[in-house]
Formats: C-alpha cells, structure tokens, sequence
C-alpha cells in the first residue's frame, strides 16, 4: 500500500479522499464552474452620468476644453490642479473625493507627444477599482483613442477572484468613455476590441486556474468552448496515441510521468487565402521540473507555464471573432512536466517528429522539447510563410530583462523588426537578444544531434532559443519569444493587475494584421 501510494502521488495523481477529507478543486474536463466577479462594461457617450465617479486623462497642467462639467466645477477643477501641482506627465495621479458633486474626480496625466490612452485608462479601472459608482472616463481627442481607453479600462479591470468566498455577485456599474467621437468608437470597440480584451481575459483565466483544472484534455475542452459557433475556425487535436505513432518522442517523453495525457492542438483561422503565418505556444499546464525537480519556494506559479500556448489560442480567437484578414494556424503543445514512475530521466535519448535525436540533459528544460516535435509537425503539415513561437522557457531572460521586456530572437534583421512594430504598436515590449553562433556550441551532445541543456555557463535564454533554431529551416522567417520574465506580475500595472499578464496576446494580434506572405 505504501509503495502504491508514493507512485500516485510521485504521478500525480488524485487518490480518492476518504469520507470528510478536502477535495481538490478540478475534476474532469468541465472542472469548475466559478466566474469572476463582473466587470463594468463599457459605454460610449457624449457626456457623463451626473452620478459617476469622473477620471480625466490630462497632456499637460491644462483641463481638456471639452470636459463634461460645468463651469463652477471646472474653475474649482482648475484651481486644484494649481494648489496640488498637478502637471498632467505621464504617472501623475491626483484624486479628489467628493468633488464637484461627484463621487471622486481622477486626474491622470499621459505624455503628451505619444499619450498612451490606454494606460491611463488602465489607472483609472485600478485607482477607481473600489467605488461602486458608475465611472466616466474624458479626455479622448477623438475615437480612436476613445477606443483605447476603453481597451485599458478592460484589461486594468481584470481580477481572478473566481475561488474566493463572501464576494458580492451584484452586477457592476458601467464606465462610459466620453467624446464626441462615441459612435465612432463604439464601432471600432465592438468590431476589433472588445475581441482583443475577451482573448486577453481568456489568458489570463487560463494561466490563473489551478493545474488540478487546466491540464492538457481541459486546455483543449475549454478552447473548443472559446471557438465554438466561431466560423471559419479549425480544431485538430493529436492525443498521446497519435503523438507516438508520429514518433513525437520530444513531446510525448515530457508528459510520461503525468497521468494526464499529454495532447497537441492545431487551430486554424483562415480569414484568407495563402499559406499561414504559424503562432506555436509552449504549453506545459504544471512544471514540477520532472526528475530534475524544482525547488519548493515558487514551484506553484508552474501552473502558468503554458502561458505561450494560451497567447496563440487567444490570438487566434480574437482574430476569429473580429474577422481579421488573415490566415494563421495557432499551435498549443500541451504536456504536464511531473515525476512520475514513467518518467523520463536525466540521460534518456528521445526521437523527433522530424527523425532527429535529443540527449535529455535536465527534464526541467522541458519547454524547448514540446515546441520541437510541435514546430517540425506544423512545417511539414501546414508549411506556413512565417513562424513565431512564444515559450516561457527560461529563467535567465527574466533576470535580464525584469517584468516589462520579452526577450526576442530572430535570425534576420527584417522578421526582428516586425516583431519589434507589433511591440511599439500594441504595448507589449520585447528586446532583441543574441542568437551568437558560439551559444550554439552548448547544445552539442556527444551522443546525440543535439542535448537540451548544458552547463558550461553560456547565456540560458540564448542557449534555448538556439535549440528551437535547430528545428526550423533557415529559409523560414522565424522568431522566438522568450516570456518567462513578463507572463506574471508580482505587483500591478496600469494594464496588468498583479498575477497573470495576458502577455503576448496583443502582440501576436497586431502582428498576425500587418504580417502577409510574400511581405
């Protein structure tokens, strides 16, 4: 008994609880049926509620000329940013409780040669987070920053609190973004935004859930829920089965120790002709680190390693649900990494898709692994004009770059340079790192084509994304993404309250719009 009971739970797996004893959350593929609590939706409007709580987006110590308020509000609005010193630069906050006949007016400021509307907005859904009035939102200069504002206000709204007992299920007041441009952004809300914030929300929700609810089959479940009735979108699923007669042994071999069948996911967009532009995620639901196990402190944020594969799926919906011209296929390789009596060991050889061997050097650089046999299988299945993947694949980037910077390989100038537009475009930063032909040298295994880890002290990020080149053509426009510095924020951003980031969604969505084959 006691042996069989150390190998379920070196396995993972949930024994049946004895009658009174706790009970995980997650049980098959439905799992859970919690909601977080409501968000405010979002309005568009001329002018504000009398009753709502007011945040102002300021470029500069001057009030906007077209403030929903009246005269007397704004002259005392004026004298207060005087007293205060308020100078409307980009962080600046000044709340005023109980002013004006208003719950609170929010003075943001933005920087006025490139104001980000929707950062501030973002502040606003934070600072204002805790009033349960309506909240107006003003200082747009026309629609499409309306627009923007409302994106911010969504994203920054975002909590997780699905688990939590005694919260009050009462439906939220609205935030009406205000301008003279509001039928205008509503149009360009509802056709391309409000898409974008779903598959960020859809994200975040994913990389938020315990892994005893998101693990490979229920990743699959609840994107075919995402899709369904969704048109001109694709589902192709490989179980563990299909993967083997594949000789997928890289992806297959990561999630032997696990009970939960590993599974590789395909969804398809074609909104236009031509070959794909292909978005490959790294999906692994729980990384215990496997044999070569991870140390306790931290191992629970290991639920969010398949953040890659999230941001694909999701950028695929958002691009499917606003009917983007574009044809991308999004590529989840999903495996649970755990320490079972199957697992693969430090030493083991595996065998690719495409033929080619690995000398497994540390089971805990396990991402590099799925993304091979997932990449070589979407080459040769769907020969895409382009390739992007996106992986939180290594410690090292994160203490390179902290939380605001992806680190981005490319092997030319040109595909570096688009990837680095969609940034600047959507807000979500990368920074170029070296893809140096001497980093190459600490993936060469003596017994194999190649090893998945070394210890020779060469940069780890670098090291990775050399070991994914290996599997793609020189010929193919290619890039890496390395997210393990930016899929989780340990304290809030405007954009970002503190957990799961959601990170790579709006990139891949810009990108996938400007990207086409040929270009």
């Amino acid at each position: 008994m006691k042996t069989a009971l150390i190998a379920a739970l070196l396995a993972g797996i949930a024994l049946a609880p004895a009658a009174g004893t706790a009970q995980t959350i997650g049980s098959g593929v439905a799992a859970t049926t919690e909601q977080n609590s409501a968000e405010r939706p979002i309005l568009f409007a001329a002018s504000a509620p009398a009753d709502a709580a007011l945040a102002i987006i300021m470029t500069s110590a001057a009030l906007p000329g077209d403030l929903p308020v009246d005269a007397s509000t704004r002259t005392a609005l004026e004298a207060a940013v005087a007293a205060e010193k308020f100078a409307g630069k980009a962080g600046d906050k000044l709340l005023l409780r109980g002013f004006g006949g208003r719950p609170s007016v929010l003075l943001i400021g933005a920087d006025a040669a490139r104001p980000d509307w929707a950062t501030a907005a973002g502040t606003a859904a934070q600072e204002l987070s805790s009033t349960n009035a309506p909240v107006a939102v003003a200082g747009a200069p026309d629609s499409t920053a309306m627009a923007q504002m409302a994106l911010g206000y969504t994203l920054g709204q975002y909590r997780f609190d699905r688990y939590k007992s005694g919260r009050e299920d009462r439906p939220a007041a609205p935030v009406t973004i205000v301008g003279a441009g509001a039928d205008a952004a509503r149009a360009e809300w509802t056709g391309r935004q409000t898409h974008l914030a779903e598959a960020v929300r859809f994200t975040r929700d994913l990389q938020s859930e315990p892994a005893s609810v998101i693990y490979p089959e229920s990743f699959v479940e609840r994107t075919r829920a995402a899709f369904a009735r969704v048109p001109g979108v694709t589902i192709e699923v490989l179980d563990e089965a299909a993967m083997r007669r594949l000789n997928m042994g890289a992806l297959v071999g990561v999630g032997q120790g696990s009970p939960r069948g590993s599974r590789l996911m395909l969804v398809t967009y074609r909104g236009a002709e031509g070959p794909p532009l292909a978005l490959v995620g790294k999906g692994i639901t729980f990384d215990s680190g496997g044999i070569s196990l991870k140390p306790n402190a931290g191992m629970w944020a290991m639920k969010a390693d398949m953040s890659g594969a999230a941001a694909v799926v999701a950028t695929a919906l958002s691009l499917a649900k606003s009917r983007a011209p574009v044809h991308v296929v999004a590529v989840a390789a999903l495996a649970e990494n755990m320490p079972g009596d199957n697992a693969q060991r430090p030493g083991d050889v595996v065998r690719t898709f495409g033929g080619q061997t690995i000398e497994i050097r540390s089971t805990d650089a396990e991402g590099r692994l799925v993304l091979a046999d997932a990449i070589q299988y979407t080459i040769d299945r769907r020969q895409p004009f382009a390739l992007v993947d996106i992986a939180t694949l290594t410690g090292s980037v994160g203490a390179a770059l902290g939380s605001e910077y992806a680190g981005l390989f490319a092997r030319d100038d040109t595909t570096a340079n688009r990837l680095e537009a969609a940034a600047e475009a959507s807000g979500e930063a990368l920074w170029r790192l070296p893809l140096h032909p001497t980093y190459a040298k600490a993936i060469k295994s003596d017994i194999a084509d190649i090893k998945n880890s070394d210890a020779t002290g060469a940069p780890g990020a670098s090291a990775g994304a050399h070991f994914i080149a290996h599997f793609v053509p020189e010929t193919l426009p290619w890039a890496h993404l390395d997210i393990a510095g930016v899929d989780w924020r340990e304290s809030s951003a405007p954009l970002t309250p503190a957990g799961a980031s959601g990170f790579g969604v709006r990139l891949l969505d810009s990108l996938a719009r400007q990207w086409r084959p040929g270009e």
